[in-house]
């Protein structure tokens, strides 16, 4: 593996020994939003479209709609703890996740083009239906199960192997969460609503869904889907680098391969490991069974989509109204999340946001089938968990490098694998526990409205499970204090890689030193690589290569003087 990753058209593009606004803009925040867009539309529009295009809440699949995403949620835990292990054991030249982000790719982009390749999709009267819940499984595991897990276990463990600098990391963690707060709440909840809602549901003269349609329109939305997510995965992978894991390699330690099991003693023993992972349990589950059950809630329970004469389009209107208001803090919350954790602290920000959102969840209540009440509470809710959305990760990586201070290793993988599998298990089970709603509060697609008892589960899906999460996480953080060890922790740390080095019989340097030493040796080889790439083309064109070679210092000199060249350094 080693061999394959030392290609030179496998290297990152990010040279700098400091993270700088490149790496930050395009691997932490343009990549990751492309690559999970998919996935925020799917936790927003998969459960409907199984239920509502190919029926699998129809009798004839009887409880298969409910078990698949609960089974399947088994087999995603399975898949993203195995992928964390292969992470703890992986060292190559481009690091220890970013590999697996380029296997990632191509099972992503397969797994959703099969998943809405579904045989007889574009035949409701097709009797296959053995058939119709096998290529689903597949399918939907294979997304997952396999595709998913590779990729997001590995994209979660980029901020903590990024940087060191507590700064450089928070930000990261603040881009990196912006990423998919954007895929979630800009893309899945706003502008597909508005933009598509009405070509994915299309809406037939006796004013139910027409499914022959509908299904022709989502095989041409999964190609696209499947070709944005490659695309970002792999944008991802060149602009991302592992400064920690590099470590490893500049002062030529070798790093012992430590079995899974003593990952799991070191972690399962330390109480904030415990705190941090059930609080991303807890708000996780209700944001996720919130965004799984926001079409629905839309489309059936306000009294003006009811009313209207298009319904699907009206929904779709509403709900990217209730995906902009609500998004819009998230937005803002971008800016003002890492100075607010910096002032008040990292678990202190969290938690009194979660208090603001309780209270917005309880004003929603006033009235659950007025839009203006409802978006009300949205709004509170969504000022309330800014904090949450964007230091969670970097609260995450305090714990991580508390645990590598105490033990003199880190344990990126299985912690990561156990936060990879939360997130992409709760996604998977959120679609389940939906369904569970649905199916036995008697949910019929082919109705114009729902009985009192769905809407009573839609209710509970939408404003209770996330209020539930809320109060949960307030007290599991009440006594997280973690940061008040990060001074001693980095000392500790130092003084573990000092006492390797040593005992090797090699050569301590001070990390700035390092740094500096590395970054004037990239440097130096990129220059030559320039002059080379340079000569090769004024020999090709007949041009003067000492008066080209000019024009480009002259070039860089305007660049470093301007804005944005400050900025890229």
């Amino acid at each position: 593996m080693d061999k394959f990753f030392k290609n030179p058209a496998l290297k990152t593009r990010i040279s700098s020994s400091s993270v700088k606004l490149q790496e930050m803009l395009i691997g932490y925040f343009l990549a990751p939003l492309c690559a999970m867009l998919a996935n925020s539309v799917f936790s927003a529009y998969l459960t409907r479209y199984y239920a509502d295009v190919l029926g699998l809440t129809d009798s004839q699949f009887g409880v298969f709609s409910m078990m698949l995403p609960i089974v399947s949620a088994i087999v995603v835990v399975i898949g993203n703890i195995f992928v964390g292990q292969l992470i703890d054991q992986t060292r190559t030249p481009a690091g220890k996740a970013r590999p697996y982000l380029l296997l990632a790719a191509p099972v992503m982009a397969v797994a959703i083009i099969l998943m809405f390749l579904t045989p007889g999709g574009d035949n409701p009267q097709a009797e296959n239906y053995l058939m119709k819940m096998i290529w689903i499984t597949v399918s939907f595991n294979l997304f997952y199960s396999i595709g998913y897990p590779c990729y997001y276990t590995a994209h979660s463990s980029m901020v903590a192997l990024s940087t060191r600098n507590g700064n450089q990391r928070g930000i990261l963690a603040t881009l990196s969460n912006a990423s998919m707060v954007a895929a979630a709440g800009v893309g899945a909840s706003i502008l597909v609503p508005i933009l598509l809602q009405p070509f994915m549901f299309v809406t037939g003269a006796d004013g139910t869904i027409d499914r022959v349609a509908s299904y022709n329109n989502w095989r041409i939305l999964g190609i696209v889907f499947a070709l944005l997510t490659a695309v970002g995965i792999i944008l991802e992978y060149y602009f991302t680098r592992e400064r920690i894991t590099e470590e490893a390699f500049a002062l030529g330690v070798k790093e012992e391969k430590l079995p899974m099991k003593t990952h799991v003693k070191v972690c399962t023993k330390e109480k904030y490991w415990w705190m941090v992972i059930l609080f991303i349990v807890f708000f996780q589950m209700g944001q996720l069974v919130k965004n799984t059950s926001m079409s629905f809630y839309v489309r059936w329970m306000f009294d003006s989509v009811l009313k209207s004469t298009d319904p699907e389009s009206t929904s779709g209107a509403l709900m990217s109204t209730l995906g902009l208001i609500g998004g819009l803090p998230s937005a803002i919350g971008m800016v003002i999340a890492w100075p607010l954790a910096s002032k008040l602290g990292k678990k202190r920000a969290i938690v009194l946001g979660l208090i603001l959102s309780t209270v917005g969840g309880l004003l929603a209540f006033l009235n659950v089938h007025s839009f203006g009440i409802v978006c009300a509470g949205v709004v509170l809710k969504a000022v309330g968990i800014i904090p949450a959305q964007y230091v969670m990760v970097a609260l995450l990586s305090d714990v991580l490098d508390h645990l590598e201070a105490k033990n003199g290793f880190r344990s990126d993988g299985f912690t990561m694998s156990i936060y990879g599998a939360t997130m992409v298990g709760l996604a998977v089970l959120s679609m389940g526990i939906v369904n569970i709603f649905l199916g036995m509060l008697g949910y019929d697609a082919t109705v114009t409205r729902q009985a009192a008892s769905t809407e009573t589960g839609m209710v509970i899906a939408y404003l209770c499970m996330d209020m539930i999460g809320f109060v949960l996480s307030i007290i599991l953080l009440w006594k997280m204090d973690v940061e008040k060890s990060t001074d001693e922790d980095k000392a500790l740390i130092l003084q573990h890689q000092k006492e390797a080095v040593l005992a090797e019989g090699g050569t301590w340097i001070e990390p700035e030193e390092r740094a500096r030493l590395e970054q004037e040796e990239a440097d130096r080889q990129a220059e030559e690589e320039r002059i080379q790439e340079l000569k090769k083309l004024c020999q090709e064109k007949g041009l003067n290569f000492e008066e080209e070679n000019k024009k480009y210092f002259e070039k860089q000199e305007k660049r470093k003087n301007s804005l944005i060249g400050k900025l890229l350094g």
